[in-house]
């Protein structure tokens, strides 16, 4: 891992949070995510279950945990089950984990090589009446192709049929969407790195520039700042391109008296950062493009004031909404009194901005969390609102991570220049 070590208290605590919520005579376990086929012989750069590394700080393969905190057999409490290495492993794929590091890393003693892992689940599972089963329950997610967790449940329930089967996931939400004072500073520095980038690109970008040349800047910021790489595929958008919600196609040249939209964040340690800035290409708006900009900017402000604990999701985006259609009518691009008319379920500002202003964050980046349970202190979340105009080849959004604190919220991303004058400062200086 490029990340520097995180103390295993994260981990320790999370597992302390996790077995107090289950129920007793309960077994919980969990999965290290799959290693997914590439091409021929070759695999995906394996990624980490977000849970598992939850629970295990664990970056590795083939890795299985169980908890089974009222266990008769007091070793087996907490165990930890690691792909053991040898000579050829170690040869063609590197260093993995010994038992004394994945102590370390994990603050679990019960270190156990992953062939035991049969005989010692057969040996305690008996003894539980409950099996906790972690799955993917982010709202998110559709799977189509049954991942680890999933597969090891169907065997699972052929073996041992006449227990209980319970849910992790049900924990796992309220439990991750609340961060402890280590996820926010791992997140912190995801935004450092993110920013260093930024910072980078203002003094790189210039017509003629192309979007995966700002990429490559981007990138080459992150990994020399031990960041894993991107939180996900970065947008660079520039001119009508920023009218993609989702491009990522970054293969078209910057031209002289566009914006760009740059949506990119650092992955750190897992964590995870999320930003969102519009620049202009030549280092200066132009009036209709700055008062766009500026538009968006005040619905960002009032938004993040707005993001406190106790508002609940849908109240919150309605009230962005008001928020926006009025700084649309002072733009022209709506009418006061079509506003009047329209309906209230489809709203006309849905046409120039018409994704969420607010998702959760964390080990990934649409955090897994309940959306229905109001903000709570601990919480990040993004603001991003934004304003699409096709017709003008322009669109403008900004971005940055909220965490809710017992005093208000505080901006992450406060460092990151946002205001269009500091923007044009720096591109120019």
């Amino acid at each position: 891992m490029k990340y520097l070590p995180i103390s295993n208290i994260l981990f320790t605590n999370n597992r302390k949070n996790f077995v107090s919520r289950t129920k007793p005579d309960s077994i919980a376990i969990f999965h290290a995510n799959d290693e997914f086929p590439k091409n021929g012989d070759q695999t995906f750069i394996f990624k980490q279950n977000a849970d598992f590394f939850y629970l295990t700080g664990i970056d590795q393969e083939q890795s299985v945990l169980i908890l089974y905190p009222d266990c008769p057999n007091p070793l087996y409490k907490e165990v930890l089950f690691l792909r053991q290495t040898n000579e050829y492993i170690a040869v063609w794929e590197g260093h993995k984990y010994t038992k004394e590091e994945a102590r370390k890393v994990s603050g679990i003693e019960n270190i156990q090589w992953l062939d035991e892992f049969d005989n010692i689940l057969h040996t305690i599972i008996n003894y539980a009446n409950n099996i906790y089963i972690n799955t993917n329950e982010n709202d998110r997610y559709s799977h189509s192709v049954p991942y680890r967790d999933l597969r090891m449940f169907e065997q699972l329930r052929l073996k041992y049929p006449l227990h209980h089967y319970e849910r992790s996931a049900v924990i796992l939400r309220d439990l991750r969407a609340v961060k402890s004072d280590i996820e926010v500073e791992l997140t912190q520095k995801a935004s450092s790195i993110t920013r260093d980038a930024f910072i980078r690109v203002l003094k790189f970008i210039k017509p003629g520039v192309t979007e995966y040349e700002i990429e490559a800047e981007i990138t080459h910021e992150f990994l020399r700042s031990r960041a894993t790489g991107h939180a996900y595929s970065p947008i660079i958008a520039s001119g009508p391109n920023a009218n993609v919600l989702h491009y990522v196609d970054n293969n078209q040249i910057c031209r002289d008296g566009d914006v760009a939209l740059f949506d990119f964040g650092a992955e750190y340690a897992n964590y995870n950062a999320d930003m969102t800035r519009s620049v202009p290409v030549n280092g200066r708006f132009t009036k209709r493009q700055r008062e766009v900009y500026d538009a968006v900017l005040r619905v960002m402000r009032a938004a993040t004031g707005l993001i406190q604990a106790g508002t609940a999701l849908t109240d919150y985006h309605q009230e962005v909404g008001k928020i926006m259609t009025s700084e649309l009518i002072g733009l022209k691009l709506l009418d006061q009194h079509d506003v009047e008319k329209q309906d209230a379920k489809m709203p006309l500002y849905k046409k120039y901005f018409m994704h969420g202003t607010s998702h959760h964050l964390g080990l990934d980046v649409h955090d897994f969390a309940n959306r229905y349970k109001p903000f709570e202190v601990g919480n990040i979340l993004t603001c991003e609102p934004g304003i699409y105009i096709p017709q003008e080849g322009l669109g403008i959004r900004l971005e940055n991570d909220i965490l809710i604190t017992q005093g208000g919220n505080v901006d992450l991303m406060a460092g990151i220049p946002i205001e269009a004058a500091h923007i044009e400062e720096i591109m120019n200086s």
